[in-house]
């Protein structure tokens, strides 16, 4: 597999607190040779992403307020083949550099990569029951319609991204893009994404 495969594309509005333990995250994919730029696609709600992405090494990018056509626009500006669309407020937990590399290996190498998309395993932040039932709920959907949550990520290569038409305009492009994958095009990955459990 080539260098550099992957382009993460993050649509940033008011959630720039949220920001920078997201890029730290991304850290082992550049270190490991697979994360080859970081777009942040702002709706300019928040004058310090523009400094985040400078401070970071992000291709910052100037949007609309619309979350879908921000991402529309990140995956126009993408170089890599392969897109990675992360929430703002999403941590990639330690694995997940390993895993992308084998699913993408894999996907190439049998010549599927019009028809096998990936999501990561829902994590929430927190102790006690809420969080553990919430994922179980997460999990159990998954099973049941084949769609995670949003902000679970979604990794897809740039040619099955464009036949399925990218994402749509309107705040629910995410799930519209999901079930046009459908769940048997759809693989979910053993790494975890951490999301706030609100």
């Amino acid at each position: 597999m080539a260098e550099r495969v992957i382009s993460v594309v993050i649509p940033t509005d008011e959630t720039s607190k949220r920001l920078i333990p997201t890029l730290a995250a991304l850290v082992p994919g550049a270190a490991a040779g697979i994360v080859r730029e970081v777009l942040l696609v702002d709706s300019g709600a928040s004058p310090e992403v523009a400094e985040i992405a400078d401070a970071a090494g992000c291709e910052y990018l100037s949007g609309p307020a619309d979350p879908g056509a921000r991402m529309r626009q990140g995956a126009a500006a993408a170089r890599a083949p392969w897109l990675l669309f992360l929430e703002p407020r999403g941590l990639l937990q330690e694995g997940w550099t390993r895993e992308v590399r084998t699913f993408t290996d894999q996907v190439e190498r049998i010549g599927a990569t019009d028809r096998r998309a990936a999501t990561f395993r829902l994590a929430l932040d927190g102790f006690g029951v809420s969080p553990r039932v919430k994922e179980a709920a997460a999990m159990l959907r998954h099973a049941l319609t084949g769609r995670p949550r949003p902000e679970q990520g979604l990794l897809i290569h740039r040619r099955f991204y464009e036949a399925l038409g990218g994402h749509a305009p309107g705040p629910h492009s995410m799930k519209r893009l999901t079930a046009r994958i459908g769940r048997g095009r759809l693989v979910l990955l053993r790494s975890q994404m951490l999301l706030p459990e609100n």
